[in-house]
């Protein structure tokens, strides 16, 4: 007996774009929310060394 799977790859595709939205969506708010130019090393790594030396 054969079997047959069945995808939907549009809807794959919409999924995946709705999560790279979604990702880019809750960075924007972490940014805003903090008010810091820097919030983590991923945004500016010599910046984030730069600073922590500051407040040590």
């Amino acid at each position: 007996m054969a079997q047959v799977i069945n995808t939907n790859s549009l809807s794959l595709l919409t999924q995946n774009n709705l999560n790279k939205s979604q990702s880019a969506l809750g960075t924007a708010i972490e940014r805003l929310s903090s008010g810091l130019r820097i919030n983590s090393a991923k945004d500016d790594a010599a910046g984030q060394a730069i600073a922590n030396r500051f407040t040590a």
